[in-house]
């Protein structure tokens, strides 16, 4: 039986989520209105940004929140809640509001990726499997960007899911992998469930399966004539395997007038192979012979491998990519920013600590991306209160919040919302857009970033400003909880 088959997501949750949301039923907060914002401290890999993915995933959990008599029993026999909250679990279901930003957004540290508004109990449940969805997916996307970005225009294929921590991560990985910028996976019920293309043509045990390497690659092309891709290293590259690619090619496909064909190198120098490979395929005739490359890659050794005149029309990435091995993990929380008074009083709650990074920025807000209109690209983030707007504002002061001496004022701008509504009322409002949508939107995104902030080394800092509002309600927060320090 797959373990899964009698779960109910709704459990996939940590056990102090009921613990506190039984608290809060005993305490009376069951109806107190809370904002809570999803967000990130650090940007994997020391890079210039993140992109944030996950969230239909989240959607989908949403709107199919409860408890069922089963999970009830259970909660029960552990002798902690009380018999007024399991009832009222029966009828749970979400009925509160969310914002994010679109999958696809490159978003920075400390911004609200999601802003959760709803009654306590509801908000503090969904804390874990938020934070699994877009922690998960966003760590993927980016580090896919990241890759696809180094191939410079060349085709990468996610070829992951047997390294992928379980079943799930290779799915949605998938998926994650496609909206950073992927062409395709070889992961088969990704492109069933998303269209995430899913292609493959042989491993080594085809060719050793067979008497010769030649009688493997004829037999190939003879079955899938237009998609002859032919595994070359397997004995010996340039001695026998391109030969004999050619020679398949040469007696199975030249005469059926195909002219579209590849061979795929997964091990040796890679940089040096490819240039033989390519001048061996051309000699023969076959310039349109594609050249793909595999073998635990990731961004720098295929900027590495371009570098050294590598001839590489398509990079297959696996392990590197799918555990986004060299930072796995994505470190976003999720933190309570305000509650709400039963007038509607907007209370801003604050999290301090002697760490910088971890001191929250309070209150219920909205992020704007400030475009300069001269060149289209990406300035700041400014983020401000809800009821702030940049609607008709022709000139902004901004500074930076960690440094306040740093402050400049732009003219000549077009500001964005970035957070949308997702859900009203425990409804979802939101038009959930297509994959390929938002692969292109992610495409989009990234191309309005300066080549400064996209540098994989030491690249430039983007700044996600505060307005004055915002930072005088945090600063007094902070100097009412003595965090000054004596005067």
């Amino acid at each position: 039986m797959n373990i899964y088959d009698n779960v109910n997501m709704s459990m996939l949750c940590d056990f102090y989520e009921l613990t506190m949301g039984n608290g809060y039923f005993q305490c009376g907060f069951k109806d107190k209105i809370t904002y809570f914002d999803m967000f990130y401290r650090v940007i994997p890999d020391d890079a210039g940004f993140a992109i944030t993915a996950g969230l239909e995933q989240l959607i989908e959990y949403i709107e199919d929140l409860h408890f069922t008599k089963e999970d009830i029993e259970y909660l029960r026999g552990r002798e902690l809640f009380s018999e007024e909250f399991l009832k009222y679990l029966e009828n749970f279901r979400f009925t509160g509001d969310i914002y994010a930003m679109p999958e696809g957004t490159p978003v920075f540290p400390r911004e609200p990726l999601i802003t959760v508004r709803a009654p306590a109990i509801e908000a503090q449940f969904i804390e874990t499997y938020l934070l699994l969805c877009i922690n998960h997916q966003s760590l993927i996307t980016t580090k896919a960007n990241r890759i696809v970005r180094a191939a410079r225009g060349r085709t990468v294929l996610e070829f992951g899911s047997r390294r992928a921590q379980g079943a799930s991560g290779a799915i949605v990985g998938a998926r994650a992998a496609y909206i950073g910028g992927c062409a395709g996976t070889a992961c088969t019920v990704s492109d069933q469930l998303f269209g995430v293309k899913a292609g493959g043509t042989m491993a080594h045990s085809w060719v050793q399966m067979f008497d010769s390497e030649y009688d493997a690659f004829k037999t190939y092309c003879s079955i899938y004539p237009n998609n002859a891709t032919l595994l070359v290293d397997t004995y010996n590259t340039l001695k026998s395997g391109i030969p004999n690619a050619i020679r398949a090619f040469n007696e199975v496909l030249k005469p059926m007038g195909i002219k579209k064909c590849g061979i795929r190198l997964d091990s040796g120098d890679l940089a040096y192979l490819t240039r033989i490979a390519r001048q061996m395929l051309d000699d023969a005739g076959w310039t349109e012979c594609t050249i793909t490359v595999s073998n635990a890659l990731d961004e720098y050794l295929i900027q590495d491998l371009l570098l050294q005149g590598a001839c590489i029309d398509c990079f297959g990435v696996g392990e590197r990519l799918i555990t986004a091995r060299s930072e796995p993990v994505f470190g976003g929380v999720y933190k309570l920013v305000a509650v709400e008074e039963p007038d509607g009083t907007i209370i801003p709650k604050i999290k301090i600590s002697e760490n910088i990074t971890k001191i929250t920025t309070p209150h219920f807000k909205k992020v704007y991306r400030i475009y300069a209109n001269k060149t289209g690209k990406a300035i700041a983030d400014y983020m401000c209160l809800r009821d702030e707007t940049l609607e008709g504002v022709n000139e902004l002061h901004l500074f930076d919040p960690d440094a306040v001496w740093k402050e400049k004022t732009i003219r000549d701008f077009t500001a964005v919302e970035l957070q949308v509504p997702i859900f009203k009322e425990g409804k979802c409002v939101y038009k959930r857009p297509t994959l390929q949508e938002i692969n292109s939107y992610c495409k989009d995104q990234v191309h309005t970033l300066w080549n400064e902030v996209k540098r994989f080394d030491n690249p430039h800092s983007y700044y996600v400003d505060l307005s004055q509002k915002l930072w005088d309600i945090k600063y007094g927060l902070l100097k009412a909880n003595n965090c000054k320090g004596e005067e």
